[in-house]
């Protein structure tokens, strides 16, 4: 059996735990977020968001780049569940903070993708960028009235 290796990004946020966890979880926000330019990051040309946020739920998202559509998918699984069937499990734990909270992502995979480990931190440090953006501009606002054009 391989090993595995992880890619790991961190960031703070002025926005409560509920907050950040919630542009995740919510369609919409999570269309706002991905449209929205960082740094290194252009917005993304959002096709498809479908989640079901619960335990066993499946999510996908996908975006149209040069070399046509990139599809992400998964499913939502507790930290008690095991991930040895999981060839690539993303880790999001949002630890509350004195005005905030700091997100910490790690994305465990396969030793076959190493080459990819870097490239990997480097795109969940880009999203947590884009979701800072977002709820920095849109503190007290209503996601629900924002529509990404």
């Amino acid at each position: 059996m391989s090993g595995k290796l992880e890619a790991k990004a961190v960031r703070e946020f002025k926005s409560s735990a509920e907050r950040v966890f919630d542009a995740w979880l919510d369609p919409i926000k999570v269309r706002s977020w991905m449209a929205q330019a960082v740094q290194d990051m252009p917005p993304f040309d959002v096709r498809r968001i479908e989640i079901d946020a619960r335990v066993g739920g499946k999510f996908t998202f996908s975006d149209m780049r040069e070399a046509g559509e990139a599809v992400h998918w998964g499913s939502w699984f507790t930290s008690e569940e095991d991930e040895q069937e999981n060839s690539s499990l993303v880790t999001l734990t949002l630890e509350p903070l004195a005005g905030g909270c700091r997100a910490t992502i790690v994305h465990s995979m396969d030793e076959r993708w190493a080459e990819y480990v870097k490239r990997t931190e480097m795109g969940w440090s880009a999203m947590l960028r884009k979701i800072d953006a977002v709820l920095a501009t849109e503190a007290d606002e209503d996601w629900s009235v924002r529509r990404p054009g």
